[in-house]
């Protein structure tokens, strides 16, 4: 056994996390639950990355505390009682005892939404292979399909710079985002937020399929065909969450029932 494998084996690494619902408020409980079900979600709709992104949520009646995963685990092991509650700057709160930390350097984009935006309640950011690809392409998402048509006008484009570590990225990718609930991260992935995590979930699987869908029709090497720009325009407008009902409200409850009927796959509950 090296020295490394040795270090490994005295860690605290286990993943049988006791339920901390006693020691939190029924509002920080209603808000681990829907994190750590969005977490399972990103997972099964192939979204994760390993063990690495973030889905970030504000407690409710907390201007600045937030709760994320632990650093080493899947989506698919996260759960209510194993998130970590943290400040808008990063520092940890609360968190299971257990070796496993977060991931402050992955946390520098959370953090500049969270502070520059009050109202975004829920950060996701993800690396999906559809995502990185048209984040890669200098036409970015074209609006090829209903489902990408409501991203036009309602989406932010940000140039990369290197891993986003640099406190001063922090600006121009609050800057780059603007109003918007959806950025794509130029040759590196996708990000949605939202007033609700079901919301920002939402967004995120919309701009997840309208990528994949994009993908699959340029590999098919055939001429594309667009909708007129008044089309476009009108139809994004239908598309927005403050002209119709929020997004989450109906679809959020059957997701949280795939998941039960699913199972959890030999893991813990997303409740526990």
């Amino acid at each position: 056994m090296d020295q490394t494998t040795k270090n490994s084996a005295t860690k605290n690494y286990a993943t049988n996390f006791k339920s901390i619902r006693d020691q939190v408020s029924p509002e920080e409980w209603q808000t681990r639950l829907n994190l750590a079900a969005c977490y399972r979600l990103v997972d099964k709709y192939d979204m994760a990355d390993l063990i690495y992104n973030h889905i970030t949520a504000r407690i409710p009646g907390s201007k600045d505390h937030l709760l994320i995963n632990l650093y080493g685990l899947l989506y698919k092991e996260i759960t209510a009682s194993s998130l970590v509650k943290i400040d808008v700057e990063g520092n940890i709160l609360l968190k299971p005892d257990t070796d496993y930390d977060i991931n402050k350097s992955g946390y520098v984009i959370h953090g500049a939404i969270h502070k520059a935006r009050p109202e975004v309640s829920c950060v996701l950011h993800t690396h999906t292979r559809a995502g990185m690809a048209v984040s890669a392409m200098k036409c970015g998402l074209l609006p090829m399909s209903q489902t990408s048509i409501r991203f036009v006008g309602h989406i932010g484009y940000h140039e990369y710079e290197g891993p986003a570590v640099d406190l001063d990225e922090r600006v121009r990718i609050v800057q780059d985002l603007g109003p918007h609930d959806a950025l794509i991260m130029r040759n590196h992935g996708l990000l949605s937020c939202g007033p609700t995590i079901e919301q920002a979930f939402n967004t995120m699987y919309q701009l997840e399929l309208s990528c994949r869908s994009q993908v699959d029709s340029m590999a098919a090497r055939t001429e594309l065909t667009m909708p007129g720009e008044n089309v476009l325009a009108h139809t994004a407008h239908l598309y927005q969450p403050g002209t119709r009902r929020p997004y989450g409200v109906l679809e959020w409850p059957a997701m949280l029932r795939r998941l039960e009927a699913d199972g959890s796959g030999g893991y813990p509950p997303y409740w526990n």
